[in-house]
């Protein structure tokens, strides 16, 4: 019975030492935790060695021995603990040499003896004879122990009414517990001549340890949201620490025990160990190997995969995935994130370029506008010229109807082109356009008479759609009948030996779309991006600038809307543009 108390006693220890290691392994508090219940299974382990299985004088002395030692070991462990906690704060390292110092001669003390005149059995009875460097020793050790609870109690006065207040209140209650339990246990009751309660004393510290380790993880150690977030997230270290743990248990039971069996069956000769030697040292090959596969496939494999990835993305392959069997633990946490970063890189870096194409663009129109000043100032000129000619021979009198009515046209056509080259100048920068309540279906159907006096024009079917019954919108009437127009004429272009063209103008919730559909050749999907762009063209050398579509974009952002281009089925283009009803800039 008490063989299984020690062994329940040393797994719960080293579980629950693990386990608040792990929740932090960078904080001094979780080490100096760690390194408590590492001193106190020691502890535990020397006790289950001596009461189980050595009952005898010989090895009395150093079952003394080292419990003096670990006891203050254990003292040194609490005292750093009261120093860090809650603050995560360095050691003193002065103090602690001051503090500590004593040890270098107590330790030795303890290790040749000198505590003790006797410690043995007398009828079945452990008991022990301590010399008054024993009591010094223990007067030490209590010392220790007192003044890492005033660190903590002036700590607790330091933080009282906060979470790491009620922290260090309930750790110094759990020491408060072991103190009296292992003074009772080790110290009152065998200075009556009870030893009874020696084999258990290290049982005692188990609720003190429950408490320290409760307290540090936020009063959250049995808590079903811890558990659940320990489930979400199941570290890599409780996985390795597992299949350790799991390989080594299944291979005592599959071989250790067999081969004990086998090997001494018959005695415990010399014959016997060198057979249980051999054949341990060949079944240990088995579950080392086991031990690889598993590390291999929890860490190794998916950290090679992780960093393949990453090497295609530095490469430029951005949006490279880590394929593999999602996880609950770091590296699957990892592999997802970067996952997620690698898709947002692609994303970022798509985005870019587009905005790229939009600043080329940009750039090209600021350009166009420039090169339009001087264009415009050298088509004026003449124009000017011809324009006074004109007027000249339009104040002769005897000039005949029909000349007069051809000059009168001349000069509506001048002053067209006039418009034309001041819209060329002004598109590409802020102005006050001459904008007022416009009908787009009269502007639409206007540039359809305009375009229909061309003879190119005349061969195409022109079905229309135009809605009557529209929202006036705030624009440019010539600016709009102008990108129009020029849609119109590209859709003629399309189909140089006809087609059908449809015209419709509707509504759609706040605005008004014009969509012109042709039956033409229709535009590659690689040059769709570009059409718009100044002097892009997609016509024979000398039938065209590239600025007709560059302006229609111009005008129509200049009015708040956009337009698009997309395929028309079976063949053909689509260009819509929409215009806002309520924009007044």
């Amino acid at each position: 019975m008490l063989v299984l108390l020690h062994l329940f006693a040393l797994f719960l220890l080293v579980t629950l030492g693990f386990y608040v290691f792990v929740a932090n392994p960078r904080n001094r508090a979780h080490q100096t935790f760690a390194a408590f219940i590492a001193f106190l299974a020691i502890w535990i382990t020397k006790d289950l060695i001596f009461w189980n299985f050595y009952p005898v004088d010989r090895a009395s002395g150093w079952w003394v021995a080292a419990s003096f030692v670990i006891a203050l070991l254990m003292q040194f462990a609490m005292v750093v603990f009261a120093w860090v906690f809650p603050e995560n704060a360095r050691t003193p390292r002065q103090r602690a040499a001051i503090l500590f110092a004593p040890a270098i001669f107590l330790v030795p003390a303890a290790a040749f003896g000198l505590l003790w005149h006797r410690a043995g059995f007398d009828d079945g009875r452990f008991v022990i004879d301590l010399s008054p460097l024993a009591y010094a020793f223990v007067i030490y050790v209590y010392f220790v122990y007192f003044y890492g609870a005033a660190v903590l109690f002036g700590k607790y006065r330091m933080y009282r009414g906060t979470q790491s207040g009620q922290q260090v209140g309930a750790i110094i209650w759990g020491l408060a517990i072991t103190g009296v339990l292992k003074t009772l246990a080790n110290i009152v009751l065998p200075y009556f001549g009870y030893y009874g309660l020696l084999p258990l004393s290290a049982l005692f510290v188990l609720p003190g340890v429950l408490i320290f380790a409760y307290a540090m993880l936020n009063f959250r150690l049995f808590s079903l949201q811890s558990a659940l977030t320990q489930f979400r997230l199941f570290p890599i270290t409780y996985k390795v620490a597992l299949s350790i743990a799991s390989v080594a248990i299944i291979s005592f039971v599959l071989f250790q025990i067999p081969i004990a069996w086998w090997a001494f069956r018959n005695g415990m000769d010399a014959e016997a160990w060198r057979r249980y030697l051999v054949f341990s040292v060949i079944s240990a090959l088995i579950p080392n190997l086991l031990l690889v596969l598993l590390i291999l496939r929890t860490i190794s494999r998916p950290l090679q995969r992780i960093t393949l990835a990453a090497v295609e993305v530095t490469k430029g392959s951005y949006g490279t995935e880590v394929d593999m069997r999602r996880t609950n633990d770091e590296i699957g946490l990892l592999a997802d994130s970067f996952n997620e970063m690698s898709r947002k890189m692609a994303a970022d870096i798509e985005q870019l370029r587009h905005l790229n194409a939009q600043l080329i663009r940009t750039e090209k129109l600021a350009a166009m506008g420039t090169l339009s000043a001087g264009v415009a100032h050298e088509v004026n000129n003449p124009l000017a010229s011809i324009s006074s000619l004109i007027q000249m021979m339009q104040a002769k009198d005897d000039l005949p109807d029909d000349a007069r009515e051809k000059l009168l046209l001349i000069a509506a056509q001048i002053k067209r082109i006039t418009q034309v080259t001041a819209d060329m100048t002004n598109f590409a920068r802020a102005r006050p356009a001459a904008r007022s309540a416009v009908d787009v279906s009269k502007v639409v159907s206007s540039a359809l008479r305009l375009a229909s006096f061309d003879e190119s024009f005349k061969k195409l079917t022109v079905e229309t759609d135009l809605d009557d019954d529209l929202p006036a919108i705030h624009a440019d009437a010539d600016q709009i009948q102008q990108v129009a127009l020029n849609l119109l004429l590209n859709a003629r272009d399309a189909m140089p030996d006809g087609g059908t063209l449809v015209v419709r103008v509707s509504a759609d919730g706040g605005d008004i779309v014009v969509k012109i559909a042709d039956t033409g050749k229709g535009i590659e999907a690689g040059t769709a991006e570009q059409i718009f762009d100044p002097f892009y063209t997609t016509k024979p050398a000398g039938t065209g600038t590239g600025l007709g579509l560059a302006v229609c974009y111009g005008i129509v952002t200049a009015h708040g809307g956009r337009i698009e281009v997309m395929e028309n089925q079976p063949t053909g283009t689509i260009f819509t543009v929409t215009l806002p009803v309520n924009a007044e800039n």
